[in-house]
């Protein structure tokens, strides 16, 4: 396998890299996006930081290519939404560079409180400006962090150690986690209004980005401090501009820029009471050596078949419910091949159902899997896979609801996979696993009983019920040349359709199903494919 490593990482990432077993590891530095479009073509992983763009050109390519590595946090050089297309993981590393972060966060905020800066320069200059070089204190301040994740949280604790009054907005934060971190959580405007200081430690979404604009700004007190260390836009740069050059913000630090490099005659670099960093967040020797090392654990680890860890595109999920979900996954997978070719119109919904013990763990790979299943066998599902079975179901106008349920059942776990046409129709089918051995069992299709294993063709036939069913599938299908291994009955009260299913050693040919379905007793016959 061809490990792509496009972007200077640490030595200790390329080292691990290369002691793995039939890994070929190809460092690539500098490359321009020509060469990184050739090099990506039988790349089975590509290793990047922030320089090396993977574009829907590159993922086009590169048809062996799983997984895309980012030894960072930010992912605005990978185009996430072709990669999902193709299947292929997109990963970060949150952790690696936490605290290294946080400590320029609070280095921007220390020179922002005292004219640290000015004084160096002078001091080079053979200047001393002791009197005109007046400062303030941390201390009894009001810091607002905007975005209280890993990084907002290290900057919350040393801000508290500076006795500062701390408040966080952040949309995902519980009142539990505020009180655990001992801050105060707000409202975005109250943030606004309450702030001495103002760091900003968001990813860059279509909701964060500008979010503080010159409406933010109005509601701010006069001569507030502002900080970003996070992803450049979410300040949206002529509002700080301004807002520094009226004295609205007294001081602001940047780390992060809406275009980088900045340019030379960007108008930041004239403004005096503004800190600027090119962009140093993760630039420290242990934070380098830690993505490096964490990004090539986490891309062996995928290629290895084992835990996916932050991924961006898909769910990370604990190797132990992995494991307990393992005898799920081809059940799962064939209830929503079933489920789909049981379907008899346009599809505008499938909800899925889970039961008994199986509640109680994470269900995101049975989901994926019954998703891969609907998928299987039409038309464009080359290439399909958990990753990006949700977004082609999505791409297709089809929803999809996950419920897990509390009731009774006669199983010790259920699946349910049912779908919901245009028009109001709605069709079903349940599955479960039997015995010590796992064997799976579809136990009811359209809310009646039967039981049969989801081999790989079977035949569903709706028929009268009544004496002689069974003879004359038999003999029809023996006509054809079509043997049944196994055929599952349900029941239903006098004169009323019911459901058969055989269990076929092969495909009939048309002419077979043609035959059945001629037959008075007999008004439907379909043949699923669940391989």
């Amino acid at each position: 396998m061809k490990i792509l490593v496009a972007d200077r990482i640490s030595a200790s990432g390329v080292e691990y890299l290369s002691n793995q077993d039939g890994f070929e590891v190809t460092e690539a530095y500098g490359s321009t996006p020509e060469q990184i479009q050739e090099l990506a073509v039988d790349a089975t992983a590509i290793i990047v930081r922030s320089e090396t763009k993977v574009t829907p050109e590159v993922l086009a390519v590169a048809k062996e290519l799983k997984v895309v590595g980012r030894a960072g946090v930010g992912v605005d050089n990978i185009n996430i939404e072709a990669a999902t297309e193709a299947g292929v993981i997109v990963m970060n590393t949150p952790g690696g560079n936490t605290i290294a972060t946080a400590e320029l966060t609070f280095t921007h905020m220390l020179c922002g409180t005292r004219p640290v800066v000015r004084g160096a320069v002078g001091m080079s200059e053979g200047k001393w400006e002791r009197k005109e070089l007046k400062g303030s204190e941390l201390r009894g301040k009001t810091l607002v962090v905007l975005g209280l994740g890993r990084i907002g949280a290290e900057v919350a604790k040393r801000a508290q150690a500076f006795e500062m009054d701390v408040l966080a907005y952040d949309p995902y934060l519980t009142e539990a986690r505020a009180k655990e971190l001992e801050v105060e959580k707000v409202e975005l405007d109250e943030g606004f209004t309450r702030a001495d200081y103002l760091t900003v430690h968001m990813p860059k979404t279509d909701e964060t980005n500008g979010m503080v604009d010159e409406a933010a700004f109005a509601k701010m007190k006069d001569g507030v401090r502002v900080f970003n260390c996070a992803r450049g836009g979410i300040i949206k740069e002529s509002a700080l501009a301004d807002a520094l050059r009226s004295g609205k913000v007294a001081v602001a630090g940047l780390d992060v820029y809406e275009t980088e490099p900045l340019p030379e005659d960007h108008e930041f670099r004239s403004i005096e009471n503004l800190n600027l960093t090119p962009h140093l967040g993760a630039s420290t020797m242990e934070a380098q050596d830690s993505v490096g090392l964490e990004i090539a654990e986490a891309v062996t680890d995928v290629l290895r078949g084992g835990r996916i860890r932050n991924a961006i595109n898909m769910p990370s999920v604990d190797p132990k419910d992995v494991a307990a979900l393992a005898p799920y996954l081809n059940l799962c997978q064939r209830l929503g091949s079933f489920a789909r070719q049981a379907a008899h119109g346009e599809v505008e919904s499938i909800s899925i159902v889970y039961w008994g013990s199986i509640v109680d763990l994470d269900a995101v790979p049975l989901t994926r899997a019954v998703q891969k299943g609907w998928l299987h066998g039409i038309a464009g599902d080359e290439g399909v896979n958990d990753v990006n079975a949700p977004y082609k179901l999505k791409a297709l106008g089809i929803e999809v609801e996950v419920t897990k349920s509390s009731s009774d059942t006669d199983y010790n776990q259920l699946i349910e996979v049912k779908v919901t046409e245009t028009g109001g129709r709605q069709s079903s089918v349940r599955g479960t696993l039997l015995g010590k051995a796992n064997d799976p069992r579809i136990v009811e299709v359209d809310g009646t009983a039967i039981e049969v294993p989801p081999t790989d063709v079977l035949l569903v036939v709706r028929n009268t019920d009544k004496p002689g069913i069974v003879g004359k599938l038999g003999t029809i299908l023996g006509q054809h040349e079509v043997n049944i291994a196994n055929m599952s009955l349900s029941r239903a009260e006098g004169g009323e359709l019911a459901i058969t299913i055989c269990e076929l050693d092969g495909e009939p040919a048309a002419e077979a199903l043609s035959s059945l379905e001629a037959d008075p007793d007999i008004h439907e016959a379909r043949i699923a494919r669940l391989a």
